[in-house]
C-alpha cells in the first residue's frame, strides 16, 4: 500500500518495500540499483480498470506487476473493429510513446485484475535521459534496441554455459568420490566403450542425492541439460538422454588417460554439489520438455504426453482456462505441439498458420505505420486468432534476441484436434435448445462401453446424467465432482427437492420418457436400481456436507422423509434393506449435531488457543469485543455468521446509542477498512493485531490504534532459544493440523465465489490463513527485535532448522511461512547478519527458497507435493490462488448451461485438499521432550508486530543503510 502514497511522502522504508517487490519481477532484475531506487521514489501503483484507447495521447508509462492485458489494434477509427494481436503478461511494459507525444499505437484492455506500476511523463523522460542504455532492454524499439537485449542474453547464456560446464565437472568428481564403480569401461556386443556411465544408474544416483530431485523424469531432464551443452555425451551421439541401459560419457572422459580428480578437487566438488544439483533441478524440466517436443508426435510415449500436458498447464498463456470458455481443446489432445528454435519474421497481412507460445526469449509486435506496439516475453503467446479464424495476421512478429524458443501448434494440427473433439462431442437438445453437452472419454470403461464426461448442461440434466452413469461400487467417502460442487450452481434446497422426486417417481433421471421396454420383472429391477442410485448419491452427499447440513432445515427434512420412505419400501423391495441402517445413522447424527450449541470464547485473544480446536459452525455464537473511539469496548454475543449490520445493531443496543454506527477494521498501522452491512462473519476478517471498532461517521477520522496493537517491544528469543527446533516444529505442526482439520472444503468455495451469496462463514479457513501470516510475522518480529548481531545469526540458523523440521513433518504451510518471513525486506536487507551465516545454512536456505520459485505456476512446489504421501499440511494461499484464477478466468454459466469444465477444474483443487487429509496425522511421530507443555504454549501464543513500516524502521536501527 505504500506506493499509494504521494512520492514526496515516501520514507526510505517505503522505498525499500517497493524495491523488494520490483526485484521479484524478471524485467527489472537487469536494471541498475540506482535506477530501481529512482523508480521506487517516483512510481505509482494502481489497478487497471479503464481502457486506454488507440490514438489517445498518453500521459504515463506502465509496467505490468501482475495479471494480463490484451493489446488490440484497429485499422479504422472505430474501436469496435479492434483485433486482439497479443496479450501482455507480468514484466511487460507499454506507453513509451510519451517520450515524443505520439498517439498510442494500440488499445489496452485488462483481461483480469491487473497490478500496474505507473510513471508519469515528466519523471519517465527524466529517467530515460539518464538511464537510456539501461532501460532500452525493457522498452520496445525505436527507443529500445534489439542489440541491448541480445547482448544481455548472450551474457546470461555464457554464464549458464559456464555453470553447466562446471556442473558437469562437479557431478563427475562427486560420482568418482561417492560411487567410482559407475564410471568404467563397458562391453556390449563385443565392443568396448571406455569410461562410460549407464543412463539408469545416473538417474538412480541423482534421485538419491537430494530432495530437490522430485522424480526420475526430473532427473532425466537434469542430465539432458548437460547433454544439450556437450558436457555429457551419448556414445553414439544421440541427442536425447534416456533412463535406459545406454552408455554416456562425461566430457572430461572423452580424452584417453584423463587424470582422476585430486583430493582437493573432490573436496571442492563435495562442497559445490548441493548448489549444482539445485541449479540443474531448476533448468532440468525445460530441457526435458525440449527433448520431448523435438520428437515427432508419433514417437511420443504416454509418459511424454503426460509431461507435455503438465508443462502446458504451467504456462501462463494456458493456465486456468477451461475448454468451453477459451475455445482451447482439452490439453490431453495436444499431441502435436512442436518446439521451434528459430522463428522467421512474420509480416502483417500474411496468412496465419501457427500459434506460438514463448518458452524462452522475447519478440516485438510491429504494425505498419505505428512501429513496435509491444514486446512479448516468456509465457506470452501470439497468433491464436489464426487457429480459430481465417483472418490475416494483424501484426508482424520480429525476433528481439537470439536463441528464442517457442512452443508451436500448426493450424492443420489444431484443426485436427478440434475435429477430434467435435467428433467426440454429443449435444442433447430439448425444444431445439441444448441442455447437455457430453464429450466421449478417451478411455473406454472396463466393460467396453463408451464413457462420456459432462462439458456443460442445465443443473437438472447434469444430475440426470450423473445418476444414470454413477458407479454403485464407489465408496461414500469418494465423491464425484457433482457431489463436491453442486452448491455452486444448485443450492441444497433444490438438490433435495429433485432427489426426492427422483426417488418417489420411478423411472426418472434418464433420457427416456418411460422405463425401457421389457417384462414386469425387468421394469421392477430397473426401478429398484434407480432408487438405489438415488440413495447412494444421498449418502455421498450427506458425507461431504458433514456438519453443514444441520444448519438447513430443508436438508434435514429431506433426510428424514427419505429415511421414512426407504424404511417403508424396504419391506417390499428387499434390495433397499441395506440402505436403512446407513440412513438411520445419518439422520440421527445430524439431529444430534443440531441439538448441540457451542459458545466460543473470545476470538482474537485469550487462552482459547491452548484448547484443542473444534470446527466453527454457522450456528455457533461468539463473544466479540467491539471498541469505541475512546478505546473503551463492549462485548457482544452474536452468531458466527452475523453480518456487519447485525453486529452494529447489537453494539447500538448494548450502548443504548441512537447514532448510525459504522463498523471499521482498524489495523495496527492505523489503516481503516469499512465493513459493509451485508458482509458475513465479519469477526474472522480481522488481521493479526487488528481490532473491530464501531463509531458514528463524524468520529471516523479520530480512530487510533490501541497500544496493545503495536505488538511486543522485546523479542522472545530467550524463551525459545533453549527449546529444541524439532520440538518447536512438531508443536507448530500439531497446531496447524488442528486448524487445517477444522477447515471444511466448502469454505474454499465460499471464499472463492463470495461467502455473501452463500450466507456461510469461512471462519475456520480464515483462522488457518491467519496462522500462516502469524508465523511469517513471528520470524520477522524476532529478527528485528534482536539487537545483537551474533544472536541474530543464531536466530536465522534456528529458523532454518525449524523450517527443515516442518518440511520433514510435511507441514508445508509453516515451512513456507518461515521462509517467506526470512525473505521479508526487513530481514533480507540485513546484509551483515546474512554474511555471518555459515555457508551450510546459506545452502539450506537457497534450497528452501527455490521451492518458493513462482515460475511456471509454482512448478517447484507442485513437484514437491506430488512426491509426498499424506497427511500433508499444504501451502493454502496457493490453493486459493488456483481456485480464484479458475473462477475469475471462466464463466460459471454459458448459454444458460453450467460450464462444468470450470466446475471440474475447481473440484481438482478441492480434491487436492481431500488428498492432503486422506490419512490421519499421527502425533506419535515425534516423542516430545519433558518441556512439551511449555513449547506447546509458546507456539500457540506467538506475539508479533504486523506493521511492516515498524518492522522496517527496526531493521534500519539494527543495520543502517550503507552510504
Amino acid at each position: 500500500n505504500v506506493t499509494l502514497n504521494m512520492p514526496a511522502e515516501r520514507s526510505g522504508e517505503d522505498v525499500d518495500i517497493i524495491l523488494s517487490r520490483l526485484k521479484g519481477v524478471k524485467a527489472f532484475q537487469r536494471f541498475h540499483p540506482s535506477l530501481l531506487l529512482q523508480i521506487c521514489s517516483c512510481a505509482f501503483y494502481e489497478y487497471l480498470e479503464k481502457v486506454f484507447r488507440q490514438g489517445d495521447i498518453g500521459t504515463s508509462w506502465y509496467a505490468v506487476l501482475s495479471g494480463s492485458l490484451d493489446v488490440k489494434v484497429s485499422e479504422t477509427a472505430n474501436h469496435q473493429d479492434a483485433v486482439a494481436i497479443c496479450t501482455l503478461g507480468i514484466g511487460t511494459a507499454f506507453g513509451e510513446s510519451i517520450l515524443d507525444n505520439t498517439p498510442r499505437h494500440a488499445t489496452i484492455v485488462s483481461r483480469e485484475t491487473s497490478e500496474l506500476l505507473r510513471i508519469e511523463q515528466r519523471e519517465f523522460k527524466s529517467l530515460w535521459e539518464k538511464y537510456r542504455q539501461c532501460m532500452a532492454g525493457l522498452l520496445a524499439p525505436p527507443y529500445g534496441a534489439m542489440e541491448s537485449g541480445s547482448n544481455n542474453d548472450r551474457l546470461a547464456d555464457k554464464d549458464s554455459l559456464e555453470k553447466l560446464q562446471r556442473g558437469g565437472k562437479v557431478m563427475r568428481n562427486a560420482i568418482l568420490s561417492r560411487a567410482p564403480h559407475m564410471i568404467r569401461d563397458r562391453k556390449y556386443h563385443l565392443k568396448t566403450y571406455r569410461q562410460c556411465c549407464v543412463g539408469t544408474e545416473l538417474v538412480d544416483w541423482l534421485v538419491q542425492q537430494s530432495t530437490c530431485v522430485h522424480t526420475r523424469s526430473h532427473a532425466v531432464g537434469m542430465w539432458q541439460a548437460l547433454l544439450e551443452e556437450g558436457v555429457l555425451n551419448h556414445v553414439d551421439q544421440e541427442l536425447g538422454f534416456q533412463d535406459k541401459y545406454l552408455f554416456y560419457r562425461f566430457l572430461d572422459d572423452e580424452e584417453e588417460d584423463t587424470p582422476l580428480p585430486s583430493e582437493e578437487e573432490k573436496r571442492e566438488s563435495e562442497e559445490e554439489l548441493p548448489e549444482t544439483i539445485l541449479f540443474l533441478a531448476q533448468i532440468g524440466p525445460d530441457a526435458l520438455l525440449r527433448m520431448i517436443l523435438r520428437k515427432p508426435p508419433g514417437q511420443r510415449t504416454g509418459d511424454d504426453l503426460e509431461i507435455i500436458y503438465d508443462e502446458l498447464l504451467h504456462i501462463k498463456a494456458l493456465s486456468h482456462l477451461s475448454n468451453t470458455v477459451s475455445l482451447i481443446p482439452p490439453l490431453q489432445h495436444w499431441t502435436h505441439v512442436k518446439l521451434s528454435l528459430l522463428l522467421p519474421v512474420f509480416n502483417q497481412g500474411e496468412e496465419g498458420t501457427s500459434w506460438y507460445i514463448i518458452q524462452k526469449g522475447s519478440v516485438n509486435v510491429v504494425i505498419y505505420g505505428k512501429g513496435v506496439v509491444c514486446t512479448l516475453h516468456e509465457g506470452d503467446d501470439f497468433g491464436k486468432l489464426a487457429l480459430v479464424t481465417d483472418s490475416a495476421r494483424a501484426a508482424s512478429i520480429v525476433l528481439r534476441e537470439d536463441n528464442c524458443h517457442f512452443l508451436r501448434v500448426d493450424k492443420e494440427d489444431f484443426n485436427r484436434i478440434l475435429r477430434d473433439v467435435e467428433a467426440n462431442t454429443v449435444r442433447l437438445k430439448e425444444h431445439e435448445q441444448a441442455v447437455l453437452v457430453l464429450e466421449k472419454s478417451p478411455r473406454a470403461s472396463t466393460l467396453g462401453n463408451i464413457k462420456y464426461t459432462v462439458m456443460s448442461g442445465t443443473p437438472e440434466k447434469i444430475l440426470d446424467h450423473f445418476l444414470e452413469t454413477m458407479r454403485m461400487d464407489t465408496h461414500h467417502a469418494d465423491p464425484d465432482d457433482f457431489v463436491l460442487m453442486h452448491c455452486v450452481f444448485m443450492p441444497n434446497s433444490q438438490f433435495c427437492q429433485l432427489l426426492m422426486l427422483c426417488y418417489i417417481f420411478n423411472p426418472v433421471c434418464t433420457y427416456h420418457a418411460v422405463a425401457p421396454p421389457g417384462s414386469e420383472q425387468e421394469r421392477l429391477e430397473y426401478a429398484v436400481t434407480s432408487k438405489r442410485r438415488v440413495l447412494n448419491l444421498a449418502l455421498r452427499w450427506a458425507a461431504v456436507h458433514a456438519h453443514h447440513l444441520q444448519e438447513e432445515q430443508a436438508a434435514l427434512t429431506f433426510l428424514e422423509e427419505l429415511y421414512g420412505s426407504v424404511s417403508s419400501d424396504s419391506r417390499i423391495l428387499r434390495a433397499l434393506k441395506d440402505f436403512v441402517p446407513d440412513l438411520e445413522k445419518v439422520v440421527k447424527l445430524h439431529i444430534d449435531m443440531k441439538s448441540q450449541k457451542v459458545l466460543l470464547r473470545e476470538f482474537s485473544n485469550g487462552d482459547e488457543r491452548l484448547a484443542k480446536k473444534q470446527p466453527i459452525r454457522n450456528c455457533d455464537e461468539i463473544l466479540l469485543k467491539v471498541y469505541c473511539s475512546d478505546h473503551t469496548y463492549t462485548t457482544i454475543r452474536v452468531a458466527v455468521a452475523a453480518t456487519g449490520r447485525e453486529v452494529t445493531s447489537a453494539v447500538a443496543d448494548k450502548l443504548a446509542s441512537s447514532d448510525d454506527l459504522l463498523l471499521v477494521h482498524l489495523s495496527s498501522a492505523g489503516e481503516k477498512q469499512m465493513l459493509k452491512p451485508n458482509d458475513v462473519s465479519v469477526f474472522s476478517t480481522l488481521s493479526i493485531n487488528g481490532r473491530m471498532f464501531a463509531c458514528p461517521r463524524d468520529q471516523l477520522n479520530a480512530l487510533t490504534p490501541l497500544p496493545d496493537q503495536e505488538g511486543p517491544s522485546a523479542g522472545s528469543m530467550s524463551s525459545f532459544e533453549l527449546m529444541s527446533s524439532k520440538d518447536l516444529a512438531y508443536q507448530m505442526t500439531l497446531y496447524d493440523w488442528e486448524l487445517f482439520s477444522c477447515v471444511h472444503e466448502h469454505e474454499l468455495l465460499y471464499h472463492t465465489f463470495g461467502r455473501q451469496s452463500f450466507r456461510r462463514t469461512t471462519a475456520n479457513l480464515d483462522l488457518f490463513l491467519r496462522r500462516f501470516n502469524q508465523v511469517q510475522l513471528w520470524v520477522v518480529t524476532e529478527v528485528c527485535l534482536c539487537g545483537q548481531l551474533s544472536k541474530r545469526v543464531q536466530l536465522l540458523k534456528k529458523f532454518i532448522k525449524i523450517a527443515a523440521h516442518c518440511r520433514e513433518f510435511k507441514n508445508l504451510n509453516s515451512f513456507f511461512a518461515i521462509i517467506m518471513g526470512m525473505s521479508n525486506p526487513a530481514v533480507s536487507r540485513l546484509t551483515q547478519t546474512w554474511e555471518k551465516l555459515p555457508s551450510k545454512f546459506k545452502k539450506f536456505y537457497a534450497e528452501f527458497e527455490s521451492m518458493m520459485d513462482p515460475s511456471r505456476n509454482h512448478r517447484a512446489y507442485r513437484l514437491t507435493v506430488t512426491k509426498i504421501e499424506p497427511p500433508i499440511i499444504p501451502f493454502m494461499p496457493l490453493l486459493l490462488k488456483d481456485m480464484t484464477f479458475s473462477h475469475e478466468g471462466n464463466k460459471t454459466f454459458i448459454d444458460n448451461m453450467v460450464n462444468f469444465e470450470k466446475i471440474r477444474m475447481i473440484a481438482n483443487t478441492i480434491r487436492a485438499v481431500r488428498h492432503c487429509r486422506s490419512q490421519p496425522f499421527n502425533p506419535e511421530v515425534c516423542q516430545p521432550n519433558k518441556n512439551h507443555a511449555e513449547v506447546r504454549g509458546y507456539v500457540r501464543k506467538l506475539c508479533v508486530i504486523d506493521n511492516q513500516r515498524t518492522l522496517t524502521t527496526l531493521s534500519y536501527r539494527l543495520e543502517p543503510r550503507r552510504t
